[in-house]
């Protein structure tokens, strides 16, 4: 069966997934945008299993409980700062989808949201963003029967129309 991937707007901190994918920080112990809201609806324990981890590099991921989350997992990608795109952006941020998915297959995650990382305070463009994403999660998909179900989701209704636009492509 054919994975669904499908773009939403909503709350991502709010969806009963087997996991979400938060657009950290090299720290991973939280930050403002998705980072600080998944922190926060996580609670405590999110924080204290993020300290144990000490970082993640940029292009990596790791995972965790999601404690408070209807979540079971928080993976913790760490997306690229935008620097103009000379400096490796878009593989760093193709990185972290990679290891997004590597972690979620080891998992058994059968469905998995992602926020638009590194498009918010990091800068990056949102069309490349998206594009990048919708690329990487296609690879992966094609290859892998693991996941059921993949949700982009998205913090406005602009964002929401570059990846639909992407995923008609």
């Amino acid at each position: 069966m054919a994975t669904v991937i499908e773009a939403m707007q909503g709350d991502i901190t709010a969806l009963d997934l087997d996991a979400i994918v938060n657009a950290a920080n090299s720290t991973l112990l939280g930050g403002g945008g998705v980072d600080g809201a998944i922190h926060r609806a996580a609670g405590p324990g999110l924080l204290e299993d993020c300290e144990k981890l000490r970082g993640c590099p940029t292009g990596e991921a790791r995972i965790t409980r999601g404690h408070r989350l209807k979540a079971r997992h928080v993976i913790h990608a760490v997306g690229p700062v935008w620097r103009g795109g000379a400096h490796g952006e878009d593989e760093l941020l193709a990185g972290c989808y990679r290891a997004s998915f590597a972690l979620a297959a080891r998992h058994r995650v059968r469905s998995i949201a992602f926020p638009a990382i590194s498009t918010g305070v990091y800068r990056f463009p949102r069309d490349r963003a998206c594009r990048i994403a919708v690329i990487e999660t296609r690879r992966f998909t094609a290859d892998s029967l693991a996941l059921a179900h993949v949700v982009f989701c998205c913090f406005d209704g602009e964002t929401l129309g570059l990846y639909r636009a992407e995923l008609e492509r």
